[in-house]
């Protein structure tokens, strides 16, 4: 037994964090690249005004719909999938999740040329593939972290849509610059994530007690203080409490609203700083990449500080993290939409700070859903997923209401200030 088995969970999380991330990467890699591909007149046309156009250059419709297409897919796939990791684990569900996500992933550059409606289908089927995540987390987390590790185990996890946002906006705006071009984009996130699921298959074991990879320290530890119900393969999910719990209901609905405030970070803030604060394509990139990034060691710390910290009790700390996580971030993010274009460093800040309030839901909702529901945690955390997918047509359509030029700051005023002020009523009642 190598020194490993005794940190073999350590490494099972790291792998699956890679493979979330991948899959998220792919379904957002489009949202920088509207900016790039709106210049590449390679296939153009002309318009009813003789002017000019890119096939590339998306109407703020087309996008919608773009937005759109993953959200159905997701909602869609939700519950399948579930049943499947339920039924089969999530070493081989995920597995295809991924393949099919790389797939659709690499043919989108193709199905933007010859067909919009191929095009819808290829998102879609990144949606499908997308809705594998929430439900992966949900298994990792029963059956690799110890209770003593819960929120370090979903703030690490869940940081794959930041982490994903800032790699892949960095990367992207490099690519679009490069003489490879915007498509290369997605043939490369393609590639990344085939070579991240064969290792996935490799090192990814359902049941911890199955493999010899696994020191019986290792064991003693993931499995410490678990009742025998929680460790029992065979439990059936008690979908009827679930759905019916108050404490579950409250932590879905706090889920929906933060996850559309971050919906509406990871796809319009590259539109927002390009067109609304002016920041050239590189200087989105950069700055995209730091707001995503910033709220990590925060997040980390919170952590750690909610499963660590005992002087108060664990309903008071999930109290606590969550009026940041939600409300706080809701109060922020309202706060954008006053500030004038030409402070865009000011702008920019509360962005940072809006990312910092989210970084703390580790311990707040998120927590909470974990520990109550505890062995069935997946569902609560795929049922998450559901409700970012209700976040995926959620936030589009604000934007479709609100906003019809994307370089009016006004307009986007009331896509801030509605989003937050629903933050921080839904805080203050739930």
């Amino acid at each position: 037994m190598s020194i490993w088995g005794n940190y073999y969970r350590l490494i099972v999380i790291a792998i699956g964090f890679l493979c979330l991330a991948s899959v998220c990467s792919n379904y957002i890699v489009i949202n920088f690249t509207f900016i790039c591909m709106k210049n590449d007149y390679t296939e153009s046309y002309l318009d009813q005004n003789g002017t000019v156009r890119s096939v590339y250059d998306y109407s703020s419709g087309e996008k919608k719909w773009i937005m759109w297409a993953v959200a159905a897919g997701t909602i869609i796939g939700t519950i399948p999938i579930n049943l499947l990791y339920v039924k089969y684990g999530a070493r081989y569900p995920f597995l295809v999740a991924g393949i099919v996500s790389c797939i659709s992933t690499a043919f989108v550059p193709l199905a933007a040329r010859a067909n919009f409606f191929i095009l819808i289908l290829l998102r879609f089927l990144q949606g499908l593939a997308y809705s594998a995540d929430f439900a992966a987390i949900g298994l990792m987390t029963v059956r690799w972290a110890p209770l003593s590790e819960t929120a370090t185990f979903v703030a690490i996890l869940t940081a794959f849509t930041g982490i994903s946002s800032v790699v892949t906006n960095s990367f992207t705006g490099l690519i679009c610059e490069s003489t490879l071009g915007w498509k290369y984009a997605f043939y490369l996130h393609a590639a990344v994530g085939i070579l991240l699921f064969v290792i996935w298959t490799i090192v990814y074991i359902d049941h911890p007690e199955d493999t010899k990879r696994v020191s019986q320290k290792e064991l003693g530890h993931i499995q410490k203080n678990k009742s025998d119900a929680h460790l029992d393969r065979n439990t059936s999910v008690p979908y009827g409490k679930i759905l019916t719990s108050p404490v579950i209901l409250c932590v879905w609905v706090n889920a929906f609203f933060e996850m559309s405030a971050v919906i509406m970070f990871s796809s319009y803030m590259p539109i927002y700083f390009h067109e609304v604060l002016k920041f050239g394509i590189t200087e989105t990139g950069f700055y995209v990449a730091l707001v995503l990034f910033s709220y990590m060691p925060i997040r980390f710390v919170a952590a750690l500080f909610s499963d660590k910290f005992t002087m108060i009790s664990e309903k008071l700390k999930i109290m606590i993290f969550n009026t940041f996580a939600v409300g706080g971030s809701g109060f922020f993010f309202a706060c954008i939409g006053f500030i004038p274009a030409e402070h865009k460093m000011i702008s920019l800040s509360f962005f940072i700070l809006t990312m910092c309030c989210i970084g703390v839901n580790s311990g707040g909702f998120y927590k909470c859903g974990v520990l109550h529901a505890r062995q069935f945690a997946h569902v609560v955390i795929a049922a998450i997923q559901w409700m970012k997918c209700l976040a995926l047509f959620s936030a589009p359509a604000l934007v479709a209401i609100f906003v019809s030029d994307e370089s009016n700051r006004l307009q986007w005023l009331w896509v801030h200030l509605v989003l937050g002020g629903l933050m921080i009523i839904v805080r203050l009642l739930c």
